[in-house]
Formats: C-alpha cells, structure tokens, sequence
C-alpha cells in the first residue's frame, strides 16, 4: 500500500483521474440508492406492520432483487441485469426506449466532490475514507430531499465506520470522535424536545439526530459547533428562496439532511481552515 501511495503522490494527475473515474461509478450506485432504497424499505415496513398487526404478509422483499429490479417507464417491461439499473441510458429490451433520463447530474456532482476530496487530502487512507463518506452523504441527502426520511441502513454503518476508523488514529483520536457521536445526537434531541414542549410540534427527524451524532463520529466534538452554524444558515437561506419563488407554502416542513450533510462535509474538510479564519477576523490572532 505504501508503495502505491508513493507512486501516486508522484503522479498527481494519475490520482486525480482515478478519483474522477471512481466518483463516477460511484455516483451511479449513489443514485440507484436514492431511487430505489426508499421503495424497498418501505416494502419492508409494510410487512413488518402487517406481521405485527397479524394482517396477510406480502411476499417477502429482497434487498438486492429490489434495489436493482426495474421496469420500462414506456412499455412497463422488465429489465434485466445490474448495468439496466445502474446505467443512466439503459435502453429496454422490449421497445429500446432508454430506461432512464440521460442527465447525469448526480454522477457528476458525485465525481466533482470526489476530486475535491482527492485534491484536499492526496493519495492516503484518509481520503479513501472520506470519499466513501462523501458518497454516503450525497445518497443521505438526495433520499431525504426527496422522500424525508434518512435510512439508518445507511447512516448507522458510517457511523460506526467513523468511530472504527478514528480507533485506528483516522482522523481524530478516539475520545474525540465518541464525544462527538454523543454530542452530536444529544444537540439536536434536546433541541427538538424543546421546541416540541414549547410549540406542540416536531421541528425535525430522529434521522437528523443520527445525522449530527455520524458527523461528530467522523471529525469529533470540534466539528458539531460549525456544522450547526453552517447547516442553519444553508437552511434559512434555501427556505427564503423556496418561499421567494413561492415552492413551499410558510410553515412547510423542509428536509433538514442535506443541509446538515453539506455542512458537516464543509466541516470536515475545511472547519481548521474556516475556524483560524474567524479567530483573525475577530481579532484573536
């Protein structure tokens, strides 16, 4: 692995067009995750509410079957194979209409990240590991924008992924990134049973809590005070827009996931960065 590491980090182009490539192929599972994960799960749900309420079973759902099984939009005929669900353009067997919209959006921002994630850390471990995070991100935050909701078979894995990985000296030493996780949970619950006492309602997911509590797995307690800035100001200002342009009615519930992911990601990245900065602005340096 050393010898591999030395070998890129002599040849940066080599290991920036790697990390392009893989965040491409990335970027197709991150959006076959976003489009099909929440229908499986839901899948599950039903069944296992059917089971507890002793109603007749629908038949039992495969994790894989139904993340890659899909049907023609135009001719309902099944497709086939792994590459007709991944593939952007995969053209139907029945009627070879594409199987999909050719705007590869996602892969693109998927592989866009990836390269800045490569640039920021070079060939190591630890940009390995960060990608494997951002894409997890990504998947989280286009799931939660679309469907609201943040999957604990993906959230609950990174963070203990995060908390393994800082074991082994990752990113930041092991105490830290256990505050972290716990700090970051316990922020937001306390903030949601607040506002649930003071106004009757729910401000916001158990998903978000787990969210935070991921981040603070990854990058420690040092991380949750930016990314809770961070996060509120994205927040505020994509709620402001969608009301400006009159998307959302006021009082509208807005997916909180993806602003909480960009953020935790930004501070991750660059929170040493953005912290110095703001000391010297205020005049502590």
């Amino acid at each position: 692995m050393n010898t591999a590491w030395i070998f890129l980090t002599e040849r940066p182009a080599v290991f920036l067009t790697l990390a392009g490539v893989l965040g491409l192929l990335a970027g197709a599972v991150v959006r076959l995750l976003a489009a099909r994960l929440p229908g499986v799960l839901e899948r599950y749900w039903q069944r296992e509410a059917h089971a507890l309420l002793g109603l007749p079973c629908t038949p039992p759902v495969h994790f894989e079957r139904g993340l890659l099984a899909s049907r023609c939009t135009v001719c309902h005929h099944r497709l086939h194979g792994w590459l007709d669900a991944v593939l952007p353009c995969a053209r139907c067997d029945g009627c070879q209409a594409l199987g999909g919209r050719c705007y590869p959006w996602v892969e693109l921002t998927c592989a866009a990240l990836t390269l800045v994630v490569a640039w920021h850390w070079g060939p190591s471990e630890q940009a390995l590991a960060m990608m494997l995070l951002t894409w997890c991100l990504l998947a989280l935050s286009l799931i939660d924008a679309r469907h609201q909701i943040l999957p604990d078979v993906l959230v609950l894995p990174m963070l203990w992924l995060g908390l393994i990985g800082n074991a082994l000296g990752l990113f930041v030493p092991l105490r830290e990134a256990v505050w972290g996780a716990a700090a970051g949970y316990g922020v937001l619950w306390t903030v949601f049973w607040l506002f649930k006492l003071v106004t009757g309602k729910d401000g916001m997911g158990y998903g978000d809590f787990k969210l935070l509590a991921l981040i603070g797995a990854w990058g420690g307690w040092q991380v949750l005070p930016l990314t809770l800035v961070l996060s509120s100001i994205l927040g505020a200002l994509a709620g402001l827009l969608l009301l400006g342009r009159h998307r959302v009615a006021w009082g509208t519930a807005i997916p909180f996931g993806p602003y909480l992911a960009s953020a935790g990601w930004i501070a991750l990245l660059w929170g040493d960065e953005i912290g110095t900065c703001h000391l010297q602005l205020i005049g502590f340096r």
